[in-house]
């Protein structure tokens, strides 16, 4: 009698890791931006007006979120997309990260 073991994941299996994966990469992915103790407020509301055209308004309130809770969640998307503004945010100045939507609590 002999018995056989596969060595290969099943279809179903690998299909399911597949599945996995392309879940993880089509997660949104937010921008944080933190605060610190360099820049001004009011600069801080000029690159969220600049950089992502966002309103008076919403770049403010962006920007007392930073202020008031030390990070906001400034933009999501992709993990690319996000990878590039935070990249920007650098270049102005700023501290940012990425971090997986729900990441945080």
């Amino acid at each position: 009698m002999s018995i056989s073991v596969a060595t290969e994941p099943s279809q179903e299996v690998a299909g399911q890791t597949e599945a996995r994966e392309d879940a993880a990469r089509l997660t949104p992915w937010n921008l944080v931006v933190w605060n610190d103790p360099v820049n001004l407020m009011s600069y801080v509301s000029y690159v969220f007006q600049s950089y992502f055209g966002y309103s008076e308004a919403k770049a403010d309130a962006l920007m007392m979120q930073v202020h008031t809770e030390g990070r906001s969640i400034v933009s999501h998307g992709s993990k690319e997309a996000v990878e590039q503004h935070a990249v920007a945010m650098h270049t102005f100045g700023l501290w940012a990260t990425v971090e997986r939507s729900g990441q945080h609590g």
